[in-house]
């Protein structure tokens, strides 16, 4: 496979009995060609052992495991799995589920056992007893015979397919006529292979069977087809048999989706309650009503695109949140600015949403152009990235669509037949809107918000409800007069002061932006670039070394069930319903571990086992998850001889742990590396489980042959196969017995096989047939193997891993004091060693991908923010206002870390970045527009930017207190299914916050520092030019620029010469062209005409910048014109004095 196109990284896993080879691709590799020639290149290999089955070559694939059924009552093991695999059956029919499969269940396997002294007995080897099973045990066709009246099979059919059937099989037939059956030489079991594999369900044997989504299945149809059939299998088994829901993952979204739904409501009901004090009720109403008719035309666009509701779009609309937000409530406050100003309400309407319409379209533009890039993302962050902005962008658009049409639509029409006026139906959905949040469910929410209806109507009848509106149109009042108060003798100075000490003002921004830089790179908030997203189970996954018995792995694993035991009995006393709810225990393998990968080979063997404990949702309990793993921890302690024991509380099970990875060509060196690392790990605080994926084998016993073997004729094969026939077994036949491949095995009784007796008691057949003892061709040496061989490009290598407590420090922390020192000094003195970090390696390759993605992402925010200013430095402006949300978002999780909300930063605070910029820059892209209209009124630029952030203040101020009330619930939160939105409200938050102070101070000061550094260099460059003569400078220029002696071949330079072939004397060419220039000059320098030029070009002008320079360049123009005409000497500079006059006079008036 090496060569192949594509292929990034080549690891090999070699245990007992398997191995496997996985390829890691490049991103942007084609998986199936790669699939294709890898296949081609396996089946061309002939090198193999005989008794080597044939490759397997496949696309791993993750899926879903959306619930799983635990299946109870009958305590013999055949039962059990014949009834898991009915049930996985039944719930295969149900409609909606595609894949379920039966867990952790033993296969089927014949075990022909025969003793040594049987086979001795009836001079059998076990060669003998294979063959005999493969000769007499089938079925074959024999063809047709093709008669004149009709055609007959043949067929030969003695196939065996049960240990009953096996044992009537002969295996020889003397002279005497009588035959030996395989009965009578040896013991034919029916039953299981010998994998150790068990489940207990809350201390009872059980089957458990595993439903997945295939597909863009919706997870919660799943499962509740999935809860149907448990509630109604009452009457479809045996009495006794119980099914139980365990590990529903359906509840996890269903708690994301109910919290999300609580947030919204308190959101929302700040956010009109909030509204309703800056605005008129009315207004409120429809503002915030707009933000769920746009979440709903955007349910419509995800699902037209293929997208699901799920834990990871809901992401995408948490972050739409914010923006929806801000655009209606610029709509908004610009309608009702209009209103105040006595326009009607519907031409109030229009001029308020065309008033804003510009900004707010680019505005929505440019946030998308933040986002389109992480639709582009490689790899598996990549998929979450792409499905999150998806979201968001749909919601944009139709964000776009309700703030330009449906809002104003619906604040340009009021009825004068409401019942209960503005104030009561404002009153009344804020009412509704509170009942909702305090019912413990829907109906009750609506129940209790149909009696305060009824009652907020009996109010208004009886008069109550005007007093209670008089009563607020008061405070509303207060607080209005208190606003422009505040507008016009606080923060206006404010601004003044901010524009006249700009340094200052810049200084302390520069200042804001060193410090978050210094708080992020001390180390004091972590960076997890996946958070930690807790389940409500937790697991133990034990692991034993290699060669322990099933019954010390049995005995570890009851011992952490009995833990569990005593941990859930204490946590019950007082809480209703108790936080631990069921106990599952699993020997002979780790279930929870190959539960995203259907089709892969489980992991298996009597050294593993683990242990989980089912809590209860973490909304019904007051424990968290990652406490009850600490408190079973404690209650486990140490378990004596156990490789390693992991407690996973995690999702993705080691998300946020430090992997790294030793390689080299000596294995004793990587050991050596291994262990130090591990004693250095143990000295940093927050670190837990460390430990590497060495591990030592088993005990083995090394076979030769003696050269008296090799006298008889011994070889090593032969010595090796009749052992291996004896202890492992030889595969006499495989069995398609229903949906089972059953192998039958021919070996050594049960007892046999565990005695060390019985290897040396071993009768060695010899070519001739005779037999000679083990003990006297077989030399033994015992050792120690090897338990598992793992290369990595060719190399053996040896990973070290650490859970890491996020709230004490990070993996990349620890990995950057590594780097500083320890690591380097360690690989000196080990040469031969080299290290990778697994998880850090994949982040930066992400990382890498995103950095090209998002320059162009800034390049089409400066474009889109170009077109609307018709400037190339205001942009830049408005850019600069950018790293504010970062200081914001920064600032923010700081302060929620020492309130327990969040452990440091997460690429969901990067998501809350992004969302924050989009709507700063709306933001200050209306502060930007206000003030190029005030300059268009003649205002110089410092009193433009005081009064468009005075005027500006009241939509930015409403827009970051509705943000930041409407995300504060969930910024409270402490459910375990909004802990990974936590950080991206924060940031979202917290970043439109601080930036949007600093839209108002800070960018109005930068601007004013550029203009002035502008002016500078411009008057800097005018006196230059008045310090050089003009004529021989122009000379000079025209003679090193030909190209400006072409554009004096122009008409406006051209049309005041006369023709050579006129053949008119000087005299009457001078009367011709004074003629001429009389004309000329009438109708184009007269003052009229070069006033409606200039007017012409100021209509088109968008701001007074744009303005003054236009009539600049236009005035140079005609100034040049005019001194072309003279330097030719077709107009003289007397008669040029008058349009002269006449160009200063337009230029000036």
């Amino acid at each position: 496979m090496v060569g192949i196109l594509g292929i990034r990284e080549i690891r090999s896993i070699s245990g007992e009995g398997v191995c496997t080879v996985q390829l890691h691709l490049f991103f942007d590799a084609e998986p199936g060609r790669v699939l294709g020639e890898v296949e081609t290149q396996v089946n061309a290999i002939d090198t193999f052992p005989e008794e080597t089955e044939r490759p397997v070559v496949r696309m791993v694939t993750f899926a879903n495991v959306v619930s799983e059924v635990a299946v109870t009552g009958p305590s013999d093991e055949r039962t059990l799995k014949e009834l898991g695999r009915r049930v996985r059956d039944d719930l295969l029919r149900q409609p909606g589920i595609a894949q379920a499969r039966v867990v952790n269940s033993r296969p089927y396997e014949i075990s022909v056992e025969v003793s040594q002294g049987a086979l001795l007995r009836n001079r059998l080897t076990f060669d003998d007893v294979a063959a005999a099973v493969r000769q007499r045990s089938v079925d074959l066709p024999g063809g047709s015979i093709k008669t004149d009246q009709r055609e007959l099979l043949l067929r030969t059919s003695g196939q065996a397919y049960t240990g009953r059937e096996l044992e009537e099989l002969v295996l020889t037939a003397r002279d005497d006529g009588t035959r030996v059956l395989l009965k009578d030489v040896a013991r034919v079991v029916d039953g299981f292979a010998d994998t150790g594999q068990a489940l207990r369900f809350d201390g009872r044997p059980a089957a458990l069977v595993q439903v997945v989504r295939v597909g863009g299945q919706d997870l919660r149809e799943v499962a509740g087809a999935v809860r149907q059939y448990i509630a109604g299998s009452a009457s479809r088994y045996p009495d006794g048999v119980e099914l139980t829901l365990w590990n529903d993952e359906s509840t996890l979204l269903s708690d994301r989706l109910g919290a999300l739904a609580d947030n919204a409501l308190q959101g929302l009901l700040l956010v009109l309650v909030l509204l309703a004090l800056f605005l008129r009720p009315q207004l409120a109403v429809w503002v915030a009503a707009g933000i769920p008719i746009a979440f709903l035309g955007a349910i419509f666009l995800v699902y037209w695109l293929g997208y699901s509701i799920d834990s990871i779009s809901v992401i995408g609309f948490i972050l739409a949140l914010g923006m929806l937000v801000d655009d209606a409530v610029v709509v908004g406050e610009s309608v009702f600015a209009a209103h105040r100003e006595g326009a009607g309400q519907l031409s109030g309407a229009i001029r308020g949403a065309q008033r804003v319409a510009l900004p707010v379209t680019f505005g929505v533009l440019t946030t998308a152009a933040a986002f389109v890039p992480l639709l582009f993302v490689v790899g598996a962050v990549g998929e979450v990235l792409a499905v999150t902005s998806a979201v968001v962008l749909c919601c944009l658009a139709w964000s776009l669509i309700e703030c330009g049409m449906v809002l104003p639509a619906h604040l340009g029409h009021r009825s004068a037949r409401m019942p209960m006026g503005e104030f009561g139906v404002t009153f009344l959905v804020a009412v509704a809107l509170a009942s909702m949040i305090v019912a413990p469910d829907l109906r009750s929410g609506t129940g209790v918000a149909v009696g305060a209806a009824t009652l907020i109507f009996a109010a208004h009848v009886l008069g109550g409800l005007r007093r209670l509106e008089t009563a607020f149109v008061r405070m509303q009042g207060r607080f209005e007069s208190a606003l422009e108060w505040f507008l016009e003798n606080a923060f206006r100075p404010l601004v003044a002061r901010a524009l006249d000490g700009r340094p200052w003002t810049l200084a302390v921004a520069a200042v804001a932006l060193a410090s978050t830089v210094s708080l992020i790179a001390s180390g004091h908030l972590p960076f997890s670039f996946i958070p930690p997203s807790p389940v409500d189970r937790v697991v133990a996954r034990i692991t034993m070394p290699l060669g322990a018995s099933e019954q010390d792995t049995r005995q570890v694993v009851t011992g952490l069930a009995l833990a569990g035991q005593r941990l859930k009995e204490a946590l019950a006393a007082g809480e209703e319903p108790p936080p631990i709810s069921h106990i599952l225990e699993a020997m002979g393998s780790q279930p929870s571990a190959n539960a995203g990968t259907p089709g892969e080979p489980e992991a298996v063997g009597s050294h593993l086992g683990e242990v989980t404990l089912q809590l209860t949702p973490s909304g019904e309990r007051s424990i968290s998850t990652e406490e009850v793993a600490r408190r079973w921890r404690e209650a486990v302690g140490t378990v004596p001889g156990a490789a390693q024991l992991a407690f996973v509380t995690d999702r993705l099970g080691a998300g946020n742990d430090l992997n790294l990875r030793v390689y080299g060509g000596d294995v004793e060196e990587l050991r050596a590396v291994a262990a130090a690392v591990r004693r250095e790990l143990e000295g940093y605080p927050g670190l837990s489980e460390i430990t590497d994926s060495f591990r030592a084998g088993k005990e083995e016993v090394r076979l030769s042959v003696t050269p008296a073997g090799e006298a008889l004729g011994i070889t090593l094969a032969d010595l090796g196969r009749q052992v291996r026939q004896a202890f492992y077994g030889e595969e006499a036949q495989r069995i398609q017995r229903g949906r089972d491949d059953v192998r039958v095995m021919v070996r050594y009784t049960e007892e046999d096989r565990r005695s060390l007796h019985s290897l040396y008691a071993l009768r060695i057949r010899t070519p001739d047939g005779g037999d000679a003892p083990f003990g006297t061709v077989a030399e033994v040496e015992t050792g120690r193997g090897t338990s598992t061989i793992i290369r990595t490009q060719g190399q053996r290598s040896i990973n070290v891993t650490a859970g890491v407590e996020l709230a004490v420090s990070s993996a990349g922390a620890v990995l950057s004091a590594l780097e500083a020192q320890f690591l380097p000094g360690l690989l000196a003195d080990h040469p031969g060693v080299s290290y990778t970090v697994e998880n850090v390696t994949q982040q930066q390759e992400t990382a890498a991908s995103l950095v090209p993605l998002f320059l162009m992402a800034l390049f089409a925010i400066y474009a889109l923010l170009a077109i609307p200013l018709r400037s190339y430095t205001q942009p830049l402006i408005i850019m600069a206002v950018l790293p504010f949300a970062l200081v914001g978002a920064v600032w923010g999780h700081a302060l929620m870390k020492t309130l327990g909300q969040v452990t440091g930063l997460s690429m969901p605070s990067v998501f809350g970045v992004v969302a924050a910029s989009g709507v700063v820059i709306n933001a200050t892209l209306i502060l930007m527009h206000g003030a190029n209209q005030y300059r268009a009124a003649g205002d110089p630029l410092r009193d433009a930017l005081c009064n468009a952030a005075v005027s500006r203040f009241r939509p930015i101020l409403i827009t970051s207190v509705t943000t930041f009330a409407g995300l504060t619930p969930l910024m409270l939160s402490t459910g375990a299914a909004t802990q990974t939105l936590v950080p991206m409200a924060i940031a979202l938050a917290f970043g439109v916050l601080f930036s949007s102070v600093a839209a108002l101070l800070v960018v109005p000061s930068f601007w004013l520092a550029v203009h002035h550094v502008a002016a500078g260099a411009r008057r800097a460059t005018d006196r230059v030019g008045e310090m050089v003569a003009p004529a021989p400078r122009l000379a000079r220029w025209m003679a090193r620029y030909p190209y400006l002696q072409e554009s004096l071949r122009m008409r406006e330079f051209t049309d005041l010469q006369l023709p050579a072939d006129l053949g008119l004397d000087p005299e009457q060419e001078r009367v011709a062209r004074r003629g001429l220039v009389r004309v000329y000059y009438e109708r184009e320098f007269g003052v009229a005409e070069m006033r409606a030029q200039l007017g012409a070009i100021a209509a088109q002008a968008p701001s007074a910048d744009d303005l003054v320079r236009e009539a600049r360049s236009w005035t140079e123009q005609r100034t040049f014109q005019l001194g072309v005409h003279m330097v030719g000497g077709v107009i003289p500079p007397l008669e040029a004095a008058r349009p002269l006059s006449d160009i200063l006079d337009t230029s000036l008036g």
